[in-house]
């Protein structure tokens, strides 16, 4: 899954990214939350824009959003054919800009923070899918949830899943609702991470400052028995 991530990159190199019609005004996020807006990308008439939406998507037919857990990731394998997602697969798709994300790895009994980025530094793009709920009074809330795919193999040490990122040529194929996303793992990237073991500070959702990145060091492996 991916429960955490970061987006520290510049207004202007999101813009660059993404290709948005105009930077989008956030400042620098270390430990990004469920439950807290994060900036996603849509395309409208042929534009994009970055907008803020709730992480964790509630569907349009939900009685309230508190209705069920918090559907903050969908799997790609499946997303297109269950029924909290499918909707928003065929023809609300969005992308999550991220500079990082953050997984957590058994050492013994203790569990090890990792932040995890491309080895370039650059922004990456999660594919994400957005809902619209409508509430009795007539307030909607916009949502969304990051898809995640089988980890890669420098992943896989630390959990069985990641984000599913996409390669940067891939961006108009999945924000296009006209176009029917029928491989999906051909519009995936394949970066090369740099994995670092950073402090337990970001354990806490309200700790969201630079320190959440200090490194530390690599806690000692507990020893096979066989």
């Amino acid at each position: 899954m991916c429960g955490r991530f970061t987006l520290t990159s510049t207004p202007e190199a999101l813009a660059e990214r993404f290709g948005l019609d105009a930077p989008p005004g956030l400042a620098p996020r270390y430990n990004i939350a469920p439950g807290q807006d994060v900036l996603v990308v849509r395309e409208r008439a042929g534009s994009r824009s970055a907008d803020l939406l709730r992480w964790g998507l509630v569907p349009a037919w939900s009685d309230s959003p508190a209705s069920g857990p918090p559907l903050i990731n969908a799997r790609a394998e499946t997303a297109a054919q269950r029924p909290a997602f499918r909707d928003a697969f065929r023809a609300r798709r969005c992308i999550v800009p991220a500079s990082g994300f953050y997984e957590w790895a058994a050492r013994g009994d203790f569990r090890q923070p990792y932040w995890i980025a491309p080895s370039g530094g650059e922004p990456f793009g999660i594919a994400g899918l957005w809902e619209r709920w409508i509430g009795f009074d007539g307030t909607p809330l916009e949502s969304c949830a990051l898809l995640t795919t089988s980890a890669n193999a420098q992943i896989a040490e630390l959990h069985a899943r990641m984000p599913a990122i996409l390669a940067p040529e891939s961006y108009a194929a999945w924000l296009d609702p006209a176009r029917a996303v029928d491989a999906f793992p051909d519009l995936l990237a394949t970066p090369s991470f740099a994995l670092r073991p950073v402090g337990t500070r970001v354990n806490r959702v309200d700790h969201d400052d630079a320190a959440c990145l200090d490194a530390v060091p690599e806690p000692p492996r507990q020893p096979s028995l066989f």
